[in-house]
């Protein structure tokens, strides 16, 4: 494992504080509040020690407040229900006593049952593609100083954009974003792990697919964007250090919010998870 990804594992390795409370670590990511993958993973994770022999299937959760990414986040975990098949849990993340996101998560047994899914749309082989790290090398010269050390700074999830979008000289285009997603180095054999990242990794460049209609990019002046919800399907075991292609698109954007819709498939075009998420994206 590279030293930069065992530093987001870690991070998500949550230390217990007592009655199913937890207490993780943030990270500054260049941005100016928590990054919101890293609070959705944590809130697996959290909920996650708390159920056994089930892994979640499903999570959904609402972004209250901004986080601070100078102080650590405690994640409260309620037992809502433990059934015979499925198990549910319900996650408050608080800083300084506020709440920041609110969760629920659904666990499951091991199940077979019916089997269908979308074909895995076209997309370029990721070994043909530069990353998300040598564009923001190619394009630091020329953003502000402040920014350039969140452009080249090394990553744990490779990203690699297919056509990115110059941020600094955005066009109009079509609802619909693909990248190649995987984690740097090797990872150990622990699903829950695997889930918490792809979690974390979900969250980046999401919610920029309702920006690519109007030609505006988080660089834009006047632009306010935020996530205001996320929620994630599991449909099938994956490992985060094989690619994946995160296949997004973007069916509306009104009153100041813009919904997203993402699917991951792997290279052998499996339909392993499937995303949403609604934001603000006001112009003020």
């Amino acid at each position: 494992m590279l030293e930069v990804t065992k530093r987001l594992v870690d991070l998500l390795d949550l230390s217990p504080i007592g009655d199913d409370h937890f207490q993780g670590d943030s990270e500054d990511l260049g941005f100016p509040n928590v990054f919101g993958g890293q609070v959705l993973g944590q809130a697996l994770m959290a909920a996650s020690r708390t159920v056994e022999n089930r892994l979640c299937h499903s999570l959904h959760a609402y972004f209250l407040r901004p986080g601070n990414h100078s102080m650590p986040i405690d994640y409260e975990v309620q037992r809502v229900r433990d059934g015979g098949s499925f198990s549910v849990r319900r996650v408050i993340a608080r800083q300084g006593g506020k709440e920041i996101l609110t969760g629920s998560m659904s666990f499951q047994v091991a199940e077979q049952g019916f089997e269908h899914q979308l074909d895995m749309p076209e997309a370029p082989d990721p070994d043909t593609l530069k990353s998300e790290h040598e564009w923001g090398k190619l394009i630091a010269p020329h953003a502000p100083e402040k920014m350039r050390d969140s452009l080249t700074r090394d990553r744990p999830i490779e990203i690699r954009p297919v056509d990115p979008v110059n941020p600094f000289k955005p066009e109009k285009r079509p609802p619909h974003k693909q990248s190649w997603f995987r984690a740097q180095g090797h990872l150990p054999d622990d699903p829950v792990l695997h889930r918490c990242l792809l979690t974390y990794a979900s969250d980046f460049q999401f919610l920029g697919t309702s920006l690519n209609p109007h030609g505006v990019t988080f660089m834009s002046k006047n632009l306010q964007v935020a996530s205001l919800d996320h929620a994630i399907w599991f449909h099938r075991d994956f490992r985060m250090d094989e690619w994946l292609l995160y296949d997004k698109d973007s069916p509306s954007a009104c009153a100041g919010r813009g919904f997203n819709r993402g699917n991951f498939f792997n290279r052998e075009g499996v339909l392993v998870a499937s995303t949403t998420q609604e934001a603000l994206i006001r112009q003020r």
